[in-house]
């Protein structure tokens, strides 16, 4: 979301207009400490390994970025460690969690091989590193019902629900979570 941006803009310059508390100035939060809640929690993922999947993943980041406000997915930085791996597998593309906003999303050959988006699994995956479980079955209109839609569903969008679970996820995460 463009918005987050010229608010993160605006917010930058009223906390360094210098808060003052009983005539001290105030802690102001570094960039290395975790934004409170109701700030974007900013999370990288490396498609280092992600071979001919990186731009579907970049795509899938994107829907979960034109979605949700409480979180974004950004490119690691280089040298940087990311909170999400992406590796590409031949098997059935699955997620192994590291804890909310963190985990290794394994990007699996054999359901693009069967016609799934790429997109689609792409965004599903990053729900799971968003705290969202799957919903099998289900139908195209839940991105978590993943492959049970079939592979002639095209959506990669999370629904209304899906998009407020994550929120309320990100939201309610203790500050400390994403340092």
């Amino acid at each position: 979301m463009r918005i987050r941006t010229l608010t993160g803009a605006v917010a930058a310059v009223l906390v360094l207009s210098g808060p003052v508390v009983g005539g001290q100035a105030a802690a102001v939060r570094t960039a290395d400490s975790a934004a409170p809640s109701g700030e974007t929690r900013v999370l990288t993922y490396d498609t280092g390994r992600a071979g001919e999947f990186a731009s579907a993943v970049d795509r899938g980041a994107a829907v979960w970025n034109d979605s949700v406000a409480a979180v974004e997915l950004r490119p690691v930085a280089p040298g940087e460690a990311a909170d999400i791996r992406i590796v590409v597998v031949d098997g059935w593309p699955r997620t192994v969690p590291g804890g909310l906003g963190s985990g290794t999303v394994y990007f699996g050959r054999e359901a693009v091989a069967e016609g799934h988006s790429t997109v689609r699994i792409a965004a599903h995956e990053l729900g799971h590193v968003l705290g969202l479980p799957d919903r099998k079955p289900g139908p195209c209109s839940e991105l978590m019902s993943g492959a049970s839609a079939g592979p002639s569903c095209r959506s990669a969008q999370p629904n209304a629900a899906e998009r407020a679970e994550v929120e309320e996820k990100f939201e309610r995460a203790p500050a400390g979570l994403f340092m």
